[in-house]
């Protein structure tokens, strides 16, 4: 009975079930509407065909603008409505103004070492011009004088981590999808609590959605009672507007502007292996120290400013103080619904369309479009050694099965398939 209570009161019951009245209203709408069918489905009908002339004109995914004409002119009573609530409310334009206002931010932030891309291209031109991609459009300039370290398990990863949070002096910046507690959050909020003690600055900004099974109600402010700044990025709210499905992914800590952390790892005991929910669980992370910090720490606090709506922000308080004597070149980048290109993906499409001998991938979900499958199939079978590796346990059982439905195709071009089994 108490878990069924502790059920009802919860956060995402509760939105769920809003959710569901609003749906429900517009359900009752429609049926109310069937005394006038014919005028209002001829009527329907009429708007249905304006509107997919407006998506036609819509600066979209060709794969979204097709299932979104597929489904008004299919569905043109419901189709039509759904379309104007979802495509074109004012919500989203309210949160298009505050994008634009985003990528202004990024624009002006941008300090770009133009000597860099000619050493670059200098070496390899190919991955310059894939460098100058990214430098262009995701405002993310190419750094020298940066140092790299990869972690190949959450396990070393957090040692690290714990080991770096421990040397902060001015400030800290962490910003992560899921937080649990337990061991891994336990550890880094003792150290924590111990710096804001030392005079140290922390700022903890999280995904309301990816957190919000996994810390009580209110943890927020208990977090700013003893002196953590906290944003709580996209409350979940019961409202049917697409800004609800923006979620923020990113996983970074910056200490003291000169050395951060990024990768696929939360912070939940998961990620270091301390409770086994779907075998041995197997993520990355990266360390890096000097220049490139400058970018991380630009990334966090952009977000952190658009989250809590705020404008002015004091960049040269947070620079980076710090240079590794380094030849290598390094460029941190982000990516969102505030960028005009799907930069990522056509970052990877670069690298796959240029790879010459040998493309490991490792991903948790293989969930294709037509572009990325056959950039792949070509790939192996122009002869580039392909291997992808999925992992055997799934998370998600229905994302698994269409992981593996796009195995065969993959397969019959040459690409090779493993899956993690520990």
């Amino acid at each position: 009975m108490r878990k069924l209570i502790k059920i009802l009161q919860s956060k995402i019951f509760i939105t769920a079930l809003l959710m569901f009245i609003q749906i429900a209203v517009l359900f009752v709408f429609f049926i109310s509407l069937a005394n006038n069918f014919v005028w209002y489905y001829v009527i329907s009908l009429i708007i249905s065909m304006l509107i997919v002339l407006d998506i036609s004109n819509e600066n979209m995914n060709p794969s979204f603008k097709l299932t979104w004409i597929i489904a008004v002119l299919i569905f043109p009573i419901c189709g039509a409505p759904l379309y104007l609530i979802f495509a074109k409310s004012k919500q989203n334009y309210r949160i298009g103004k505050r994008f634009k206002s985003y990528r202004q931010m990024m624009r002006n932030t941008m300090h770009a070492d133009d000597g860099a891309l000619s050493d670059i291209a200098a070496q390899d031109p190919e991955m310059a011009r894939q460098m100058q991609y990214i430098q262009k459009y995701a405002y993310a300039p190419v750094y020298r004088n940066t140092s790299t370290k990869y972690f190949a398990s959450g396990e070393e990863y957090y040692a690290y981590l714990l080991k770096e949070l421990n040397r902060a002096e001015k400030f800290i910046f962490i910003e992560y999808f899921i937080i649990e507690q337990g061991k891994m959050f336990g550890g880094v909020l003792d150290i924590l609590k111990k710096k804001i003690s030392e005079g140290v600055e922390v700022r903890l900004m999280y995904d309301d959605f990816g957190t919000i099974q996994k810390l009580p109600k209110g943890y927020d402010r208990y977090l700013e009672s003893i002196g953590i700044s906290v944003s709580v990025f996209n409350r979940v709210r019961p409202s049917l507007d697409t800004f609800l499905n923006y979620r923020d992914h990113r996983k970074i800590v910056v200490i003291d502007g000169n050395t951060a952390f990024t990768g696929g790892i939360n912070l939940a005991d998961e990620y270091i292996n301390e409770v086994e929910r779907f075998g041995h669980w197997k993520d990355t992370g990266i360390m890096i120290k000097g220049e490139a910090v400058t970018k991380m720490t630009e990334t966090f606090l952009q977000l952190w400013h658009f989250s809590r709506g705020e404008s002015k922000i004091d960049y040269a308080e947070y620079a980076c103080s710090l240079k590794c004597e380094s030849d290598g070149f390094v460029q941190p980048y982000a990516d969102g619904p505030s960028t005009d290109d799907l930069i990522c993906e056509l970052a990877y499409m670069g690298l796959i369309n240029g790879a010459t001998k040998n493309l490991y991938v490792t991903t948790p979900y293989l969930i294709l479009d037509n572009e990325m499958t056959t950039a792949l199939r070509h790939a192996a079978m122009s002869g580039v050694d392909v291997r992808i590796i999925t992992p055997r346990i799934p998370d998600k059982k229905l994302v698994f099965a269409v992981t593996r439905s796009n195995y065969r195709e993959l397969l019959n071009a040459g690409v090779r398939i493993f899956e993690y089994t520990p």
